[in-house]
This record gives C-alpha cells, structure tokens and sequence, in this order.
C-alpha cells in the first residue's frame, strides 16, 4: 500500500503577517526554517521513497529541509500549489470578512478536482512506496477530504510543518462525488 505523509510547508513571512498567499511564491520565515529542520530530525528515521512538493518556493524549501537526511531529490507539482486566491491573494485576511468573493478564485470543484488528480499522480508513479509531499494548507484539506470522502469543513486545519499520514487505496478518488456549489 501506498503511504503519503501529507506536510504543510513552515510558517512564512506572509502567515505572520496575514496575508493571503494563495499561488505567491512565499519566503520561510527563520522560525519556519527551524519548524521544517526540527521535522526533518523526527523523521530522519523514517523510511521514505521519495519527496514530492508544490512547486512553490516556500514548500520546496520545506521539502529541501526534509529530504536532505534521505539524500533524495524533490520532485516538483503544480498539483499541490495552493489554491488560487484570485482578487484576495496579497490582502490581509483579517479585512476579507464579509467581502463578496471575487470570481478569480479558484472554485471548490476545481481544487478537488487537482486533489484527485495530485492522488492519482501518487498512485501512479509511486505505488506501494512511502512519499512524503509538502503542501498549503488548503489544497492539503482538499487532498484529505477526498481520499477520506468526506467535506472540506471536516477536516481539521494543519498547522505549519505538520504532517498527516495517509494511507492509500485506488478506491480513494470514487467514495463520493463534490457536492455541486
């Protein structure tokens, strides 16, 4: 069986300052670098085939932090970016309460969608072997909620440099369909 440590890159300058990143390349702050090496010394141990990250810079540097014990490269995937904030992206979060969501975002069917094609990229090129992917917080919800089949809401948010483990069956992407929005 196929087993994904799902990780949620180190906090970043952005995070601290709430500010919405959304597909921004992102810069690790030194408290994110020390989140990020502090893992990558828990599972110095762990027997991991391969390292897999959003093509953005602040979870390949993560991920760069985490494979370095493993002496494996870091496989790169728009898959995992984050979702894409549209109008909001750059804002500070605290002013968007309420606001009317600009039709540039990223729609919910759409992410899940990438979800299910970022875990059958999994399957398909790593069957039976234990990978580890640095990602965001939202598409990494997304991830979760599809393979587990259930809400986005159901998912409880991860916290910077947190890992969930998955593990994986081809039946994953089938259990239930996005509810339309």
């Amino acid at each position: 069986m196929t087993k994904l440590l799902l990780v949620r890159h180190g906090e970043t300058v952005d995070n601290v300052n709430q500010i919405m990143q959304g597909q921004t390349q992102g810069e690790l702050t030194v408290n994110g670098i020390k989140q990020a090496e502090e893992l990558a010394k828990v599972l110095r141990g762990e027997p991991i085939n391969a390292f897999v990250s959003s093509d953005l810079k602040r979870s390949v540097d993560t991920c760069m932090i985490l494979a370095k014990p493993h002496a494996l490269p870091v496989v790169q995937t728009p898959l995992l970016r984050e979702r894409d904030w549209g109008g909001f992206t750059g804002r500070f979060i605290p002013d968007l309460k309420g606001e009317i969501w600009p039709d540039d975002v990223e729609s919910l069917p759409d992410l899940l969608a990438r979800a299910r094609q970022f875990l059958d990229f999994i399957q398909a090129h790593f069957e039976g072997k234990t990978v580890l992917a640095v990602g965001h917080g939202i598409i990494n919800k997304a991830i979760q909620a599809v393979h587990l089949g259930k809400e986005m809401r159901e998912i409880p948010r991860m916290t910077n440099a947190e890992v969930r483990i998955l593990d994986m069956k081809r039946e994953y992407a089938y259990l239930r369909p996005p509810k339309p929005p």
